[in-house]
């Protein structure tokens, strides 16, 4: 055995550990699907507030928030809640473990994060108190906010749970002179309305209850606009996506042979071996950006004395950003001298043509998988119930009502991660997988490695069926434009839903 290929034995064994740790931990990682329920939830609460003036706009009302909206929204919330301590207990027996290591730095890592976790249960706990406040249950609501400043570390949630439980008192008084301040820096939406709507009732500010009311109606007509939006569109291009599967059954049925999916998949030759593929996708992809970038960045800004998790949410998306530039630049840079030896490549390597219908494969894929990831998904999550982890980014777009920040996450989302990972994944590796394999397993493996790749238990299922489709129309299509737009759809499409569920 040579040096090198000694050398990359050790790298594909180390990255293989590094995906394997990873998307393990994980599973004691809360899943992002439940924080973008609560965001949906909390946009459904400020929608029914709209007052509607017929019947007929209340029956449309009811179709898109539901029957009983305080209800679903409470037991979304107790779900998050109980996994967020949940995760929290986890935690806690991960610390112990590792202080038993002296000087372990994990052991700081996991403090930080169980505080986080902790202020973010005690927040939960505020809001599940208002909703049960707000459905009559005063005696859970009380018992949420009383809990609070028992534990709570923060003094603004210990003092917004004190005002709570004393504004649904029987008999409130003692109130704080800053009450509205400290109730509007301190909650938002439905949860900031509804306890300013108690105050000036307690109060007795009858034009500022009116000024409130008419600020209510204002905002759940938005809500309902972003509602819509968010569950009636991504519908209609379910239904065409159905229609765009049934079409494809349906030709298949009539014409057999000739029919689109018939069609063999057209081969293409590769002059290296499985040695080249393993050294441009481990090296070039998982180990230069999950080892050696996610352990040089760190360092780097260290040394220039920055910090990225203080940075405000402009910084963390330029930082994203930056991160996936060299990602791409270094793994690009390592794909190109991998097979700089095999110069010029043969015809069909890395296509890309304006011409033909990849537009028409791009959309008509997006389309197809809209209803066949969101049924993945719902599969994914009764495998892992709240548990699996996702992608922080998700976070911080939702976070993001800033124009700067969201051009600079759309960049990330739906320009580069696009370009790169269609590079990689379906214009080298799928093909290159084709020497040993058909194109329905190279498919099939390239898929699992993508989904692989994003380091989420909660995420392999999704991405995987997601992973097929673009590997299909991009051997269909025989050009990378069609799975990058593709690609950049799907992600276009998440980070326009997070724009206005974070709107809420």
């Amino acid at each position: 055995m040579t040096l090198k290929r000694l050398a990359l034995v050790l790298i594909t064994v180390l990255v293989a550990a590094r995906v394997l740790l990873s998307l393990v931990g994980s599973l004691n990682e809360p899943q992002v699907q439940g924080r973008l329920e609560l965001y949906q939830s909390n946009l459904v609460l400020t929608a029914a507030e709209f007052d509607p003036d017929s019947d007929q706009v209340n029956q449309s009302l009811t179709q898109i928030i539901g029957d009983a909206p305080y209800t679903n929204a409470l037991k979304q919330y107790q779900a998050v809640y109980d996994a967020t301590a949940q995760s929290i207990q986890q935690l806690r027996d991960q610390a112990t473990e590792s202080a038993v290591l002296v000087n372990n730095p994990q052991t700081v890592q996991f403090e930080s994060a169980i505080a986080q976790d902790q202020q973010f249960l005690h927040r939960l706990a505020l809001h599940i108190g208002l909703i049960n406040a707000h459905q009559q249950d005063i005696e859970a609501a009380q018992h949420q906010w009383q809990d609070i400043p028992k534990t709570a570390t923060i003094s603004d949630i210990t003092t917004t749970a004190q005002i709570l439980a004393q504004l649904w008192n029987e008999s409130p008084s003692d109130l704080p002179a800053e009450t509205a301040t400290i109730v509007q820096d301190n909650l938002d939406g439905w949860f900031e309305d509804e306890a300013l709507g108690r105050f000036y009732q307690v109060t007795q500010q009858e034009e500022a209850i009116a000024q409130l009311t008419q600020h209510r109606q204002d905002r759940a007509a938005q809500a309902l606009t972003r509602l819509a939006a968010i569950t009636v569109l991504p519908a209609l291009g379910g239904i065409a996506g159905v229609g765009v599967i049934l079409f494809l059954i349906g030709q298949w049925v009539v014409k057999r042979d000739t029919a689109l999916l018939a069609q063999p998949f057209a081969s293409i030759e590769v002059p290296w071996d499985g040695e080249t593929t393993v050294q441009g996708l481990v090296v070039g992809f998982f180990f230069f950006s999950q080892i050696v970038l996610a352990t040089a960045l760190p360092i780097v800004t260290a040394l220039l004395g920055l910090n990225p998790s203080g940075f405000d949410l402009r910084g963390k998306a330029l930082y994203i950003l930056l991160s996936y530039a060299l990602m791409t630049g270094g793994g690009l840079t390592i794909l190109y001298y991998t097979l700089r030896p095999y110069f010029p490549l043969p015809e069909g390597w890395f296509q890309v043509k304006l011409g033909g219908r990849w537009a028409l494969w791009g959309v008509g894929g997006y389309l197809v998988a809209i209803p066949l990831v969101l049924l993945a998904s719902l599969l994914n999550q009764q495998l892992w119930q709240e548990g699996g982890g996702g992608n922080p980014i998700i976070l911080l777009a939702l976070q993001s009502q800033d124009t700067l920040a969201l051009v600079i996450f759309f960049l990330t989302a739906s320009l580069a991660a696009p370009l790169f990972e269609e590079i990689m994944f379906r214009g080298f590796l799928l093909p290159s997988l084709t020497r040993y394999l058909p194109a329905w397993g190279a498919i099939a493996i390239t898929s699992v490695l993508f989904a692989a790749a994003h380091l989420s238990l909660a995420e392999m299922i999704p991405l995987t069926v997601l992973g097929a489709i673009l590997g299909v129309v991009y051997w269909r299509s025989r050009n990378l434009l069609a799975s990058i737009l593709l690609h950049s759809l799907w992600n276009s499409g998440t980070l326009i839903s997070l724009f206005l569920l974070g709107r809420s």
